[in-house]
């Protein structure tokens, strides 16, 4: 089960879009879907979630828990809107392609994809372009 929280006005539109999408995804790497939660909040939220957690006092875009058992992909992905907003602008893409692309981001690093080295980072940046065309399919 995929699901949708939002601890901030956001709201994602058309979500059984994405839920698909993201269902496609895990599937694509050959996995099963267990239960997904994604958390939509704001910079302040995640940043508590950040420190309490990870004991880290920054901001991030996402913080994602890995309840993953083998194959069957589970987790919460708690992510900062008011990030992907900033990192929209700084990368000069749209917000929609930004957010998919931290969506896509999330449940990768549950497929066993990490991004802690350059060559990881390479990997995984490819993986999230791949990953994102599967979402154009839906369209």
């Amino acid at each position: 089960m995929i699901s949708f929280n939002y601890e901030t006005d956001f709201q994602l539109h058309q979500e059984d879009l994405y839920e698909n999408w993201i269902a496609d995804v895990i599937d694509s790497e050959g996995k099963t879907q267990g239960e997904i939660n994604y958390i939509f909040c704001d910079d302040e939220y995640l940043l508590q979630k950040n420190i309490e957690f990870l004991n880290h006092d920054t901001l991030t875009d996402i913080i994602s828990f890995d309840y993953t058992m083998g194959n069957l992909i589970s987790g919460d992905i708690f992510i900062s809107v008011e990030r992907v907003q900033e990192n929209a602008k700084e990368y000069n893409v749209n917000f929609e392609e930004e957010l998919r692309r931290v969506m896509a981001h999330g449940v990768l690093h549950y497929c066993g994809y990490k991004d802690k080295n350059e060559n990881d980072s390479l990997l995984m940046r490819n993986k999230e372009d791949e990953k994102m065309l599967l979402f154009h399919v839906k369209q």
